[in-house]
């Protein structure tokens, strides 16, 4: 790894680090160390990159902000990829946005505010990056990414890159065609947007930000949501019916705010959160007879 790490290092592609804690990459702050950790300055610089981990025959991983993401405590190996700084261009042209995954949908929903531009308001809270969001079609409050993508820029397994229209993402609830049928990674999107009356977006933006923050824990380290909802139920409300908020293992819990948030109350490990979704799921199947799935990934070694 040391040999791949001086060629990279060589090559100027952005930030390169060999056994780096993921636990300061992920919003649970949990996650043992990744081989070797790599930040590229821009798609040019990891395109570079791609091709010398691919000469390398070097497993790779990609992360955005860590804020659906739970890292195994033994870390990850080979090379984690963090699409972040170097990927996170705006560029808006009338009412279309080309965005870098590692643009911060937050700030991205604020940009677009100021501008009257009407689409991504529903993901005002969401706490992560554009190239996440996309991966797994993320929404909330009645809408999703599918509502406004037209195409996105994907980087394949293979290291072969290539756009891909809304019909090619192939979305559904949280779920799109890079999950399991062709994986990949989100390196760009074109959001295609309406134009609207900047006070009333900003309007309702905050009243989105608001809800999140008066209904969900993020002032603590979490990972966001953990179950997908198993319509027509929604996980958050068997948890609270079964009595398990605030249920703790080791120093992960279940919040109390929201019985769908997995909080680190304190130097928890990936094992404690796991140990916790594994009682939660064997509980509802238990008391109800409705099987919980994971929306949190869980990536790294086992």
């Amino acid at each position: 790894m040391k040999d791949l790490a001086m060629q990279l290092q060589q090559l100027n592609i952005g930030t390169v680090r060999e056994n780096e804690p993921l636990a300061s990459h992920t919003t649970i702050k949990i996650g043992g160390p990744a081989d070797l950790f790599i930040e590229p300055s821009s798609i040019e610089n990891l395109e570079k990159a791609m091709t010398v981990i691919r000469e390398a025959g070097v497993k790779w991983t990609a992360i955005g902000r860590g804020s659906n993401l739970l890292v195994s405590d033994k870390g990850i190996e080979g090379v984690v990829i963090k699409l972040g700084s170097g990927l996170d261009h705006v560029e808006v042209n009338e009412t279309k946005v080309k965005v870098g995954a590692g643009t911060s949908v937050v700030a991205l929903a604020m940009t677009l505010s100021r501008k009257g531009l009407s689409g991504l308001e529903f993901a005002s809270g969401i706490p992560g990056s554009v190239g996440g969001a996309v991966y797994m079609n993320a929404g909330a409050h009645g809408s999703d990414v599918s509502r406004i993508l037209e195409k996105a820029h994907i980087l394949f397994e293979d290291g072969t890159m290539e756009w891909l229209s809304l019909e090619d993402m192939k979305f559904s609830y949280r779920t799109s065609v890079l999950q399991k049928e062709r994986p990949g990674i989100v390196l760009e999107a074109i959001f295609k947007l309406q134009e609207g009356d900047p006070e009333n977006i900003k309007a309702v933006i905050k009243k989105n930000k608001d809800y999140r923050k008066d209904t969900q824990p993020w002032s603590s380290p979490c990972a966001g949501s953990i179950f997908r909802n198993p319509l027509p139920n929604y996980a958050g409300q068997l948890v609270e019916k079964a009595g398990l908020k605030g249920y703790s293992i080791g120093g992960a819990q279940i919040s109390e705010m929201h019985g769908n948030f997995i909080v680190n109350a304190g130097n928890a490990k990936a094992e404690d959160v796991l140990a916790l979704i594994e009682f939660v799921k064997d509980k509802i199947w238990e008391l109800y007879e409705v099987r919980m799935e994971t929306e949190v990934e869980i990536i790294g070694r086992n």
